[in-house]
């Protein structure tokens, strides 16, 4: 844990006026507030709060971001309130910790629903103070570097909500150095078989080709001391998962791939920045459609940049970024380039964006997807402006509009207004007429034209780009279709209920929208109607039994189909295999046949012996619920926990027939259970509930070889 010295110390490294009284208060009042809770790690959990304050501090940030960093789950997390926050820090420092502990607040059902939420929260926050997402950014960093001592499970939903969200959110904002690592450490989460390969691999390649950073390195040097430049020149292999990106996008191999380098140059002024450019591109071939210049054109994050490509040393590629060290500041931090520091006064740096207006900007161009109910689509909407570049059209009057790159006049349109949008008929670009999919170009001019009684079509939907465009023609695709769809929806439900003997009454109808969380009856016929729900599911939300469609139970004595008629059979109680799951066979003479799953390691002790090896499957249809299964569990030592356990089981129509505690310890229980359950389906469903129970610490199947005993004669004929 980082000491308050250190901390206060690295701040006043690019603050000398900072309040260090302040930050001590903070870091004391966090330390005290989160006595006696510690991290998965077993580490103390203000650990974590000092390290988001660190990276934080190392971004050159203000003394109130600072502060909020050290304090921003104290609000959430402790018996601190924003009144007490507010009375010892200040307004604006209680309600940048309160707008961090918002953005996750929030619970919801669905996973996908929750990371939608949780972005639109996000931008909400933003919407009031930029310096709320660089804390949850770093927030997320941290927990990114530390995440190996989380489960399994919650390792991966992390990592693919930062690989969604927080990695193009911090590009979006101009901090490419945290985007790039924010994805590399969810690939490492994601694929580590595969980042390993491309870290075995570089290995490989600089084994037998040298350093060769260094020597391209030492080439342009070399060329800008001719030319008489003054510059500094960087060079790095690019990131595992930057290259394992590039290689499904090129479906290349590594060895076929070529910009794996990149090489940096920062000059002191503008004018050396292209006198850089001349300098390269006489000395190495420049790759046709890899130049870009952000200098003269910045991205709306304020990143300024030339970029070039190259054929290097034995004709590799390499890449090369040029600005000076303003443009460089800007694209190191980006957004949050407004606040840095250094020497007691903020950084005046003329390239640094006013996040009031890089936020008004976003909003503008996500439209009215803030204002959407439906979370995928809002996610859907953000993602799509995040990961894009952009171009610059023109109105007929002059005025530039930005879009994404491959946007089509139809995301022109809508980027005008919404209603210019909806009659849209047609489009000019540089005075031609064009079609509607046609996709626009830096500088270009657009001219939309329009009718009246115009609606959009449903194929606009393939066509669009922008994530406002996409929304609004869905919003009027949806009240247009939506009486249709509501209608056949009904008509749906009558005969579905109707399949089960049931009536689809309104009070049915409307208790099925209620368990289905759906706000009325019409909206949920609408989505019954539009194919994207189905008839099973309103049915099986009142009746879940009925809408299995209930059949006559196999018998449990013809569950296994393989055997001859004089042979009987018995699971294995080394795997205890369920009806679903892949199955074999294996004889003993005078007792039957133990059924193992196909993946049970105790058939290894009968590899050599093929003749006793029989090929067997379950019976089709319902098999009654008498195949034990034993599931290991660890619940914490709370009361009522067992209890809840138990009615989670009764409540999946399953029955415990034995549960014995392994270990006891005062926080824990180690407890394995005996369930019976009809099949892999049934199990799925108990364990996912029991998965569920936040005082369900793990879950798993319990399996053990050294239960692999073969049947006693007395019961070899017992069918269970």
């Amino acid at each position: 844990m980082i000491p308050a010295d250190d901390l206060i110390g690295l701040v006043r490294s690019y603050n000398p006026a900072t309040n260090e009284a302040l930050i001590r208060a903070a870091y004391d009042f966090g330390r005290d507030m989160h006595e006696g809770q510690f991290r998965h790690s077993g580490e103390p959990y203000f650990s974590h709060p000092i390290a988001v304050a660190a990276i934080l501090a190392e971004q050159q940030m203000d003394d109130a971001t600072i502060i909020t960093a050290l304090l921003h789950d104290t609000i959430e997390d402790t018996k601190a309130s924003f009144t007490t926050v507010e009375a010892k820090f200040g307004r604006e420092i209680a309600e940048l910790v309160d707008g961090v502990t918002k953005l996750t607040n929030l619970q919801l059902n669905s996973a996908q629903t929750k990371q939608a939420e949780n972005f639109r929260k996000l931008f909400m926050a933003t919407s009031r103070d930029l310096r709320v997402t660089l804390v949850k950014l770093a927030d997320r960093l941290h927990n990114m570097r530390t995440i190996k001592s989380m489960r399994e499970d919650k390792q991966a939903q992390k990592a693919r909500e930062t690989m969604d969200i927080y990695a193009p959110l911090a590009g979006r904002m101009g901090m490419q150095w945290m985007r790039e690592e924010l994805e590399d450490l969810a690939f490492r989460v994601l694929n580590p078989e595969g980042r390993n390969s491309i870290i075995r691999r570089f290995i490989t390649l600089q084994r037998e080709t040298g350093d060769v950073i260094e020597k391209i390195t030492a080439d342009m040097r070399l060329e800008l001391d001719k030319a008489g430049i003054t510059a500094e020149v960087t060079g790095r292999a690019k990131r595992p998962y930057s290259i394992w990106r590039k290689m499904q996008e090129k479906d290349q191999g590594f060895s076929r791939l070529s910009d794996i380098y990149g090489f940096r140059v920062i000059t002191d002024t503008e004018a050396d920045c292209y006198r850089v450019l001349g300098a390269v591109h006489q000395r190495w071939r420049a790759v046709p459609g890899r130049f870009k210049d952000y200098i003269s054109q910045p991205k709306s994050n304020g990143y300024r940049s030339i970029h070039t490509t190259v054929s290097g040393r034995d004709g590799k590629r390499v890449e090369v970024q040029i600005r000076t060290r303003e443009m460089h500041e800007v694209a190191e931090t980006g957004v949050a380039a407004h606040w840095s520091y250094r020497n007691g006064e903020l950084v005046e740096n003329r390239f640094a964006v006013d996040p009031v207006r890089w936020i008004a900007s976003l909003t503008e161009r996500l439209g009215e997807g803030l204002e959407e109910e439906d979370h995928d689509e809002f996610l859907e909407t953000v993602k799509l402006e995040m990961y894009q570049d952009q171009v610059f059209c023109f109105t007929p009057k002059g005025e530039v509009i930005k879009l994404p790159r491959g946007a089509t006049p139809i995301d022109f349109a809508y980027a005008i207004h919404t209603r210019i949008g909806s009659a849209c008929v047609g489009a000019k670009v540089d005075g031609l007429r064009v079609p509607l999919w046609t996709r626009l170009k830096n500088g270009q001019s657009v001219e939309i034209i329009t009718a009246e009684g115009q609606t959009p079509q449903a194929t606009w939907i393939d066509i669009a780009v922008t994530g406002r465009a996409k929304t609004a023609i869905r919003r009027s695709l949806r009240e247009e279709d939506r009486e249709r769809f509501i209608k056949l929806g009904r008509e749906l439900a009558r005969v579905a209920f109707e399949n089960v003997g049931k009536k689809g009454t309104d009070k049915a109808l409307a208790t099925a929208a209620k368990a289905l969380a759906v706000e009325s009856v019409d909206e949920m016929l609408a989505l019954l109607g539009s194919a994207e729900m189905t008839a099973r599911e309103v049915v099986n939300a009142i009746y879940p039994d009925l809408a299995e469609l209930p059949q006559d139970e196999v018998d449990q004595r013809r569950a296994v189909v393989g055997l001859t008629a004089d042979q009987s059979y018995r699971r294995g109680a080394c795997c205890q295999p369920v009806p679903g799951e892949r199955i074999v066979g294996i004889t003993f003479r005078g007792q039957g046949v133990v059924v193992h799953a196909i993946d049970c390691e105790v058939l290894a002790q009968y590899e050599e012996q093929p003749e006793r090896w029989i090929d067997l499957h379950w019976q089709e249809g319902t098999h009654p619920a008498r195949n034990a299964v034993s599931l290991d569990l660890v619940i914490t030592n709370d009361a009522g926990v067992l209890g809840r356990i138990c009615t989670l089981i009764g409540e999946q129509n399953a029955n415990i027939s034995d549960l014995i505690f392994v270990d006891r310890k005062p926080d824990y229980y180690r407890l394995l259970l005996d369930v019976e359950l009809r099949d892999a389906e049934h199990l799925h469903r108990v364990m996912t509930a029991l998965e569920a129970e936040s005082n369900v610490s793990s879950i798993g199947r319990h399996r053990d070889a050294a239960r692999a005993t073969p049947p006693v004669a007395d019961n070899a004929q017992d069918g269970h």
